[in-house]
């Protein structure tokens, strides 16, 4: 479905669940989101299996949080990246974001200093794309990182996002150690946009070569948009930067088909 068609989910779409904060959804909702200290939430859109359908992102909560519910099938996950929403939760129930402002960055913009020069010149590592997708994943999902006890990719998310990857639509880029997976991350392609999800590193700047490596390939067929999703001190260092919700929905309908 591509992205004309699918704004069709605001006709007809009315808020199923009407939430306060004693609620238990907010209740899941709020143990599921550690990083936030507190909420103000007046209406949730759940949705159901059998729709394929997600509410206007306009309607999204200040925090970004715009539905709950559903399912990860290859069809929901494809519809939703062509609307600029994303999963991302730790409980048992889905919740799917369209954060405003967005974090993206732009190929064009690409910042490069003199470490990430030094890394890109690194004979050490290889660099390779969609050798190990599986691996990559699993390594994102199961890595130790500083600040955090748990991890948002669940099993579920794991074998979701490998479907993805077998139908085309997810993609990794990895760095090698001899015959040693050293780094990595993994994303959605759709046009000539890269949604980027996670990256791992198991060596020090093997993931920055694995992402920069990958930056330069996708800006040379012809990626314009990398979508980072919420801010992170080190992707600014690279140029990433917040735009406006209508500004990146505007973008991205000019590059997805």
């Amino acid at each position: 479905m591509n992205f004309n068609s699918s704004r069709k989910t605001g006709i007809g779409f009315e808020p199923q669940l009407q939430v306060g904060q004693n609620s238990k959804a907010v209740q899941r909702y709020v143990s599921s989101q550690k990083k936030l200290s507190a909420i103000f939430v007046s209406v949730i859109f759940a949705l159901e299996d059998k729709k394929l359908i997600f509410p206007p992102v306009h309607l999204a909560e200040p925090d970004g949080l715009l539905a709950m519910g559903g399912d990860l099938s290859v069809e929901r996950l494809v519809l939703a990246y062509k609307n600029g929403i994303f999963p991302w939760y730790e409980g048992d129930v889905i919740l799917w974001w369209c954060p405003h402002p967005r974090f993206v960055l732009f190929p064009n913009e690409l910042k490069i200093n003199k470490t990430s020069k030094a890394v890109l010149k690194n004979t050490n590592f290889e660099f390779t794309i969609n050798r190990s997708f599986k691996e990559v994943i699993h390594q994102c999902k199961n890595i130790k990182r500083p600040g955090q006890t748990g991890t948002w990719i669940t099993d579920e998310v794991e074998n979701a996002y490998c479907k993805m990857h077998e139908m085309g639509y997810a993609h990794s880029a990895e760095a090698w150690n001899g015959n040693k997976l050293v780094g990595g991350l993994y994303g959605i392609r759709l046009g000539n946009v890269f949604f980027g999800e996670s990256m791992f590193s198991k060596q020090s700047n093997a993931s920055r070569f694995a992402f920069l490596k990958y930056l330069q390939l996708l800006k040379e067929e012809g990626v314009q948009l990398i979508d980072c999703q919420v801010y992170t001190e080190y992707l600014e260092s690279f140029g990433a930067r917040m735009i406006g919700r209508k500004e990146f929905i505007c973008q991205i309908r000019k590059l997805i088909p």
